[in-house]
């Protein structure tokens, strides 16, 4: 057998081989150890995103609202405006991911209830900071596909802004690619 055949009839072994050899796994997000889930309730602005396919028809004012609910759970609307002046509105659930978790990494639903039980449709919600007296929050994904900056009022301080960006960036996010959210007020 010629050196051409082998590697010809090896090929299939190897691209197989390949195949199954995992993708590296990212690092964990480094999160807040601990958040008192009734004050980080109430309204929340978008400062900043990760452009994202769910947030695409969102032009401005996106506002995301969390209600604790008694059992335990997060109820989560979003809202924003279209370029078109229309109001999009998406209602969801969030619900502590468990398994020896800090609180302050959950998972996200916006899908229909009688499909929670696919684990797919869960996202990661993980806080990776927030300040002290609960006015601005990072948040993200362990994939880094998905970044917030929220603050409880239209605008952030541009060091605060800053520092965010900086801590999303040494988490490994592409914040060459965040875009600042147009919001006009409350």
């Amino acid at each position: 057998m010629n050196s051409r055949r082998v590697l010809i009839a090896c090929c299939p072994a190897i691209l197989t081989a390949v195949a199954a050899v995992p993708a590296p796994e990212k690092p964990l997000l480094r999160v807040v150890p601990e958040v008192d889930l009734v004050r980080y309730s109430g309204q929340w602005y978008e400062i900043a995103r990760l452009p994202n396919p769910f947030q695409e028809r969102c032009a401005a004012n996106v506002i995301a609202t969390y209600t604790l609910r008694d059992d335990g759970r997060i109820t989560v609307i979003n809202r924003c405006r279209a370029q078109n002046g229309e109001q999009i509105e998406a209602e969801g659930i969030a619900r502590l991911a468990g398994k020896g978790q800090p609180n302050s990494v959950l998972k996200v639903r916006f899908a229909p209830a009688f499909l929670s039980f696919l684990p797919w449709v869960w996202g990661d919600y993980q806080i990776m900071a927030l300040s002290p007296d609960y006015t601005h929050v990072l948040v993200g994904d362990p994939a880094r596909k998905y970044l917030w900056i929220l603050a409880r009022s239209p605008s952030l301080e541009d060091t605060t802004y800053d520092e965010l960006v900086e801590e999303a960036r040494g988490q490994g996010f592409d914040v060459s690619r965040l875009q600042k959210t147009k919001q006009s007020g409350p």
